[in-house]
């Protein structure tokens, strides 16, 4: 008899300054997000005995609750390092690894893809005591060619969007609900498939009813001779109203998650949470597939290309000021004789072409175009040596 084991994942970023901007800008808006990264543990604890599930957090958005500003001036609607420990000691949730600045790695220079994951790694492991085995790439950007880096950086898998899993085996229907194994040059990782189709209901709004005959119906579509079956969603966790919902009862934790659990307890779901990370050590993918380049389908783009990012003529060449800035950082670095005057302003250069590698600038487009550029027109008058 096969089982189906369940892998909840919610992602959270907020891009650089963004909590400030907001507490400052829109209170209401503030105390909506705040409360989204607040209930994930709190939720966890309520049914420790019985749910395992997965969060995400940008390194970024880290760095943020630390800032002892944010902290005070949240702290009327959350405890910050309370939540924190919670997520501490929440031995249910693993938290899986981003890059730091949440950049689209396909589209940033590759000499900066080992540092975004190690600040990443770091801060996680800082903050919540857990050395990150998953990763998830912003946007869930994928390329093969990341593969190398993420070994390296210690990651056992990534979340991928399923759409873009193909098995290497002839023939072979692609099968989202059994992890595989990637490989580019000598590097190899487990690549999770998340099921885009309940990831968008969990993003936008769904009942347990409908998710556990929704997951009953899509397993029929396979003939699968695997002995356990993997299905994982993923989305934002603070984003649109259905998180943001400040009446739980009509919001994700309330209306879905709390009740589903319930059915999980009463043996009436047919689905048994787990971690991808405990997952694949009883399961090990056999199977050796590659994964297409691309994203999530967000706005009105399908993820089957980068275009919400560099689709447009400014985004293109935003992303061509950045490369070009960062070489130029490459050849100053090298420079003999720098005084540790320069060698800080080198320091902060670089420090600012990570901040313009956020993916957000260039989500927004022509809207938000001007913080990358602000990023780097610093970065290239500090590299003026």
């Amino acid at each position: 008899m096969k089982t189906t084991y369940y892998a909840l994942g919610l992602h959270m970023h907020q891009p650089p300054g963004n909590l400030r901007l907001l507490i400052d800008t829109n209170e209401w808006e503030a105390q909506q997000i705040i409360k989204c990264y607040e209930r994930a543990p709190r939720y966890a604890d309520t049914y420790k005995d019985i749910v395992s599930f997965h969060v995400g957090f940008s390194g970024i958005l880290l760095e943020q609750f630390t800032d002892p500003e944010i902290v005070s001036r949240y702290k009327k609607f959350v405890d910050i390092p309370e939540m924190i420990e919670r997520y501490r000691q929440a031995d249910n949730i693993e938290i899986i690894g981003m890059g730091y600045y949440h950049p689209i790695f396909p589209l940033i220079p590759r000499e900066d893809w080992a540092e975004q994951l190690k600040r990443g790694k770091d801060i996680v492991e800082r903050l919540f005591k857990k050395s990150p085995k998953g990763f998830w790439p912003s946007e869930m950007a994928f390329s093969m060619e990341m593969i190398p880096a993420l070994d390296e950086a210690g990651y056992e898998y990534v979340v991928v969007d399923h759409v873009h899993v193909k098995p290497l085996k002839d023939r072979e229907k692609p099968d989202c609900f059994k992890p595989y194994r990637i490989t580019y040059e000598k590097n190899e990782i487990a690549v999770i498939p998340r099921n885009r189709d309940i990831s968008n209901a969990q993003e936008s709004g769904m009942n347990p009813s409908w998710f556990i005959d929704e997951v009953t119906r899509k397993l029929k579509e396979y003939s699968s001779q695997e002995k356990a079956r993997l299905v994982t969603t993923w989305s934002d966790g603070e984003n649109g109203g259905w998180f943001r919902q400040m009446d739980e009862n009509s919001g994700f934790f309330g209306y879905f998650f709390a009740p589903l659990m319930e059915k999980i307890k009463e043996k009436k779901a047919g689905i048994t949470p787990v971690k991808i990370s405990e997952f694949i050590k009883k399961y090990p993918p056999r199977d050796h597939a590659r994964v297409q380049t691309g994203a999530w389908n967000v706005a009105s783009t399908s993820g089957y290309d980068f275009s919400q990012w560099n689709g447009s003529e400014s985004q293109k060449r935003a992303i061509e000021k950045l490369f070009s800035v960062r070489r130029r950082h490459h050849d100053v670095e090298k420079k003999k004789g720098l005084t540790a005057s320069q060698k800080k302003k080198i320091d902060e250069a670089k420090e600012l072409i990570l901040d313009a590698e956020t993916s957000c600038y260039l989500f927004w487009g022509d809207a938000w175009i001007p913080k990358l550029y602000e990023k780097l027109d610093e970065a290239s008058r500090l590299l003026s040596l």
